[in-house]
C-alpha cells in the first residue's frame, strides 16, 4: 500500500476548515507542515528515554499527513516509533495507510539501539562482510552509498516502519562524498544508485526517489556542492522521460534562505536559484530545519516580521511566525518541524487559523 491520490485528498477534506495548509504534487496531496523525527547529538542517553509515538499521532490527528524519518535517526528507533504509532493510528480507524505520505532515507550507517559496544565491529560484520560494501567505500566511518548498501537499508527501514513501500526515499546527505570521489566519479555513483532506485521502485519498495542535503546544492563556496541539473540528467539516463526521480530535501528557515535568494545552481547554463532550478526540471522542493533546531529564538523577532506575517496577530509566538514564514514560500511543497510533545504540535498547527501570507508581504520579510 501506499499514498494515493484519492486518499491523500480525502485527508485533506478532514480538515477543510484548515486555510492554504494543503498542495497538489505529482499525484499526492501534501500538507503543508510535515513532521519531522530528527534529534541531535544522538550518542546522549536522553534522546532513548522519550519517544515521538504520541507526536506522530497528534500530528496526523491534526491535519499533518507528511512524516520523515531515516535509517539513522537514534539508531532506527525513529522508524520503529513511526511504526508502532502508525499501527495504533490504524487499529483506531483515525486515518488509513494510503492518506499518508511517509519519507525516509538512506546514507547514514543506521547501527542500531542499545549502541553496540564497537560500532566498527558492527559494520564489519553487518556490512562489510555480508559484501554490501567495503571499508573504501565508506566515509567518515559513517557514510555509504553503495546500491547494495542502501537497498539493504531501505528493506531495514520498511520492517522498522512496518510498511510495505516507502512512499519517497531520499538518498541522505550524498554531498560527504563530493571530495573523496570528485564530481565526475560522483555523479558515476549516482548513476549506479539510481538505477538501483529506478529497481526498487519496480520491486515495490518505494514510490519516489529523492536526494536530501545540507550544504549540497546552496553552498557554492564548499566542495561539496551539485548542481540539480546533473542529477536530473541522469535520471532521465537511467529512467527514461518518466523517471521516479521526484523529490528533494533541504534546509531552510528564516535563518538560512538562499535557496530563495541565492543563485546557486544552472539550469541550461543560466543562474538560478535552487527553488527556480527545481521548478525548471519538475523537482518537488521538501524544506527541512524549520526551526534551525530552536537556534532562530535566541532573541525575539522583530514587530514587523510579526505584521508581514500575521497581520491579523492571531499568531501567539514566534515559533508560529517561523512555521508561517516556511509554509508561506513560494515553490515550496511541505515543509519540516521536529517535535515530540503533542502540545507543542498542536499549537504549531494554529497556523492554520491564518492565510498564507501573500507573495509581495513575502517579499518584503527579505527587506526587515
Amino acid at each position: 500500500m501506499i499514498a494515493t491520490f484519492d486518499d491523500t485528498y480525502n485527508f485533506a477534506k478532514k480538515f477543510s476548515h484548515y486555510k492554504d495548509f494543503y498542495i497538489k504534487h505529482n499525484d499526492l496531496i501534501f500538507s503543508k507542515l510535515g513532521l519531522g523525527t530528527f534529534n541531535k547529538e544522538p550518542y546522549k542517553e536522553e534522546n532513548y528515554l522519550f519517544h515521538y509515538i504520541e507526536g506522530v499521532k497528534e500530528a496526523v490527528k491534526s491535519g499533518i499527513n507528511l512524516i520523515d524519518t531515516a535509517s539513522n535517526y537514534r539508531y532506527g528507533q525513529s522508524e520503529k516509533e513511526i511504526g508502532i504509532a502508525l499501527e495504533e493510528l490504524f487499529e483506531e480507524g483515525v486515518t488509513k495507510r494510503e492518506e499518508l505520505i511517509i519519507c525516509s532515507k538512506g546514507g547514514f550507517i543506521q547501527l542500531e539501539y542499545p549502541f553496540p559496544e564497537n560500532p566498527y565491529k558492527w559494520i564489519e560484520e553487518n556490512i562489510i562482510n555480508n559484501s554490501l560494501a567495503t571499508k573504501d567505500d565508506i566515509e567518515l566511518d559513517q557514510h555509504c552509498m553503495t546500491p547494495d548498501y542502501l537497498e539493504w537499508s531501505c528493506k531495514k527501514s520498511l520492517e522498522n516502519l512496518g510498511v510495505k513501500t516507502i512512499d519517497i526515499y531520499f538518498l541522505h546527505n550524498p554531498e560527504i562524498q563530493v571530495s573523496k570521489l570528485g564530481y565526475k566519479k560522483f555523479l558515476k555513483k549516482i548513476e549506479t544508485i539510481f538505477r538501483r532506485f529506478e529497481k526498487m521502485v519496480e520491486m515495490g519498495m518505494i514510490k519516489y526517489y529523492g536526494i536530501a542535503v545540507w550544504n549540497g546544492f546552496i553552498d557554492e563556496s564548499t566542495n561539496e556542492h551539485i548542481n540539480l541539473e546533473d542529477l536530473v540528467d541522469i535520471a532521465i539516463k537511467v529512467g527514461g522521460d518518466n523517471h521516479n526521480f521526484k523529490y528533494i530535501q533541504t534546509p531552510f528557515n528564516m535563518g538560512k534562505t538562499s535557496i530563495y535568494t541565492m543563485p546557486t545552481q544552472k539550469v541550461k547554463g543560466e543562474d538560478c536559484t535552487l527553488l527556480q532550478a527545481a521548478h525548471r526540471l519538475k523537482i518537488g522542493v521538501i524544506s527541512s530545519s524549520s526551526l534551525l533546531q530552536m537556534n532562530l529564538f535566541k532573541k525575539s523577532f522583530k514587530p514587523e516580521t510579526g505584521y508581514l506575517l500575521d497581520s491579523k496577530m492571531v499568531l501567539e509566538n514566534d515559533i508560529q511566525l517561523a512555521l508561517q514564514f516556511v509554509r508561506s514560500t513560494p515553490g515550496l511543497i511541505s515543509s519540516l518541524f521536529a517535535s515530540k510533545v503533542p502540545i507543542h504540535i498542536k499549537k504549531n498547527l494554529e497556523i492554520t487559523k491564518v492565510a498564507a501570507t501573500s507573495r509581495a508581504k513575502y517579499d518584503l520579510m527579505y527587506r526587515v
